[in-house]
């Protein structure tokens, strides 16, 4: 069976290919392993979960396709919190996916391993949560849900929807949430609009998703 590593940012990234991800790709006879991002260590505990250094994830990268030669790597990071000295990160292409492309080609190439392929969250992992507006009923009510569907509709499509640090997917959604769960409501969600919802609405995911499949 094929395996493919998935080196995510955190819990809810981590969640996510557990519970939605790794069902659809057993079925196709691929195993999924998630790895999670750990920010930084001492001799007792491991902190997981961020992005402080392009330059650790490139190391942790880079070793993890050097201990599995013969099987996959793909990574799970939201696009708008990348670090700065992230390559290609300042590419400011107007086509988001045009942009999305050429940055991730400049980094396998800095990474330089030939079973890695990187791939960014459009702009962080909430906003395919956007595909299905109506699945939102299980954690809010009528008005929210509206004013949800409203900001999709605002956007060509749910990769789009980032105006800012302060207007990104999460936020938005912890605003009109009171006590949104990033890891517990972003799998209810997600596993309630299911796989082939979001591929629908969110391009650069969906081409993720097949490229996985194709390796």
């Amino acid at each position: 069976m094929k395996t493919i590593y998935i080196y995510c940012e955190g819990p809810t990234e981590e969640s996510f290919i557990n519970t939605v991800l790794y069902p659809y790709f057993l079925s196709l006879g691929i195993y999924i392993r998630p790895i999670v991002c750990e920010t930084r260590r001492d001799t007792n505990r491991k902190y997981r979960g961020g992005v402080s250094r392009y330059a650790k994830v490139k190391n942790e990268l880079m070793i993890l396709c050097k201990s599995h030669p013969h099987e996959y790597v793909t990574t799970m990071f939201d696009y708008y919190a990348m670090p700065s000295d992230t390559p290609g990160i300042s590419d400011a292409t107007p086509d988001i996916f045009e942009r999305i492309g050429k940055i991730e080609s400049i980094i396998n190439e800095d990474i330089g391993e030939r079973n890695c392929k990187f791939h960014f969250m459009l702009h962080e992992f909430e906003g395919i949560l956007f595909s299905e507006p109506n699945t939102f009923h299980l954690i809010a009510n009528d008005g929210i849900v509206g004013e949800i569907q409203r900001i999709r509709n605002d956007f060509e499509t749910p990769e789009h929807i980032n105006n800012s640090p302060e207007t990104a997917p999460s936020k938005r959604l912890e605003a009109l949430i009171p006590g949104y769960a990033k890891v517990k409501n972003g799998t209810q969600l997600s596993e309630a609009m299911g796989l082939g919802a979001i591929m629908v609405q969110c391009p650069h995911f969906k081409k993720w998703i097949e490229d996985m499949v194709a390796w």
